[in-house]
């Protein structure tokens, strides 16, 4: 059974027995290790992802940089390798040559990647998530991509969280999404029902997150529309009985970026080994907290 089938029937068997699946983005280098070695400690399936935001304004130095640190330090029997928000249109609302980038990730041999087209309109995502799609499907790639829009990465300042949850503003539309599958053919879908994205530069950055909710009804909306596995973006500061019921409604990928990178970081000022277990027993606490310790056995096909 080739890596491809297996992240899709493990993907889509955490999704049937609504069993979380987490995704670390290793916003340094050094923070793929200890991601491995916490997931192979508890048993416990994961995805290690890489964004443009990572790259640029943290540690991973680059998409290549991240695949050969992750096939060098990683262990595969319990991780995969995601290429996470590639955007069309980046959080400075700057054109983004997102085809070289997927390519790059193809073409090194990343499991997933994510194309990003929430700042387009409707059709124009269909068309590119289309493309990749296609390109990567011929190279039994998973895709991911976005209906919806989650706050956080613009360099503009966001509304105010109650009024983002109050106003549903840029929430998944269902009849959308549901067109969107449809049309694309894509493997997974980043959908928005609360959570909100770390910020990514500025003070905001070494900030704690907001504690964020997920409107579990809208969600289920999703759930029985797209009838595919749903990602939430956002992951940390999400309260853990939200994080619980959103499985149950449709959610299997789980991001969580800001509170491992803040450990990092925090770490750092003492010594590379504190830093890097500082993510290591982050990760274990998220692993106990979902409840997902052991999760190889329950979704290995193997």
């Amino acid at each position: 059974m080739n890596k491809y089938m297996k992240i899709s029937n493990i993907m889509i068997q955490a999704y049937k027995k609504q069993v979380a699946i987490p995704a670390f983005n290793a916003a340094y280098l050094d923070m793929i290790k200890p991601i491995s070695d916490a997931l192979k400690e508890y048993k416990t399936i994961g995805i290690i992802q890489v964004s443009k935001p990572d790259i640029e304004n943290f540690g991973a130095k680059s998409i290549k940089a991240v695949y050969e640190e992750y096939i060098k330090s990683a262990d595969m029997m319990f991780t995969f390798l995601h290429l996470d928000h590639v955007p069309v249109i980046d959080e400075n609302f700057m054109h983004v040559n997102w085809l070289d980038m997927i390519e790059e990730g193809i073409t090194l041999g990343f499991d997933s990647v994510m194309i990003d087209g929430s700042r387009l309109k409707f059709e124009e995502n269909v068309n590119i998530t289309k493309t990749v799609v296609r390109i990567a499907h011929l190279k039994e790639i998973c895709v991911e991509a976005e209906i919806g829009y989650v706050f956080g990465h613009e360099s503009t300042v966001p509304p105010p969280y109650e009024e983002i949850f109050a106003k549903k503003l840029g929430f998944t539309n269902v009849d959308e999404a549901a067109r969107f599958v449809q049309l694309t053919g894509v493997d997974w879908l980043s959908v928005s029902t609360g959570s909100i994205h770390g910020a990514i530069s500025g003070a905001g950055k070494d900030q704690k997150k907001i504690r964020a909710k997920l409107d579990i009804e809208h969600l289920n909306k999703l759930k029985e529309a797209t009838k595919i596995p749903l990602v939430l973006h956002g992951g940390t500061g999400v309260e853990i009985e939200y994080i619980k019921a959103a499985v149950k409604a449709g959610i299997t990928k789980i991001n969580i970026g800001t509170e491992i990178r803040q450990a990092y970081e925090n770490g750092i000022k003492n010594s590379q080994q504190y830093a890097e277990n500082s993510v290591k027993e982050t990760i274990k606490k998220i692993i106990e907290d979902f409840e997902i310790k052991g999760s190889a056995d329950i979704l290995n096909p193997d």
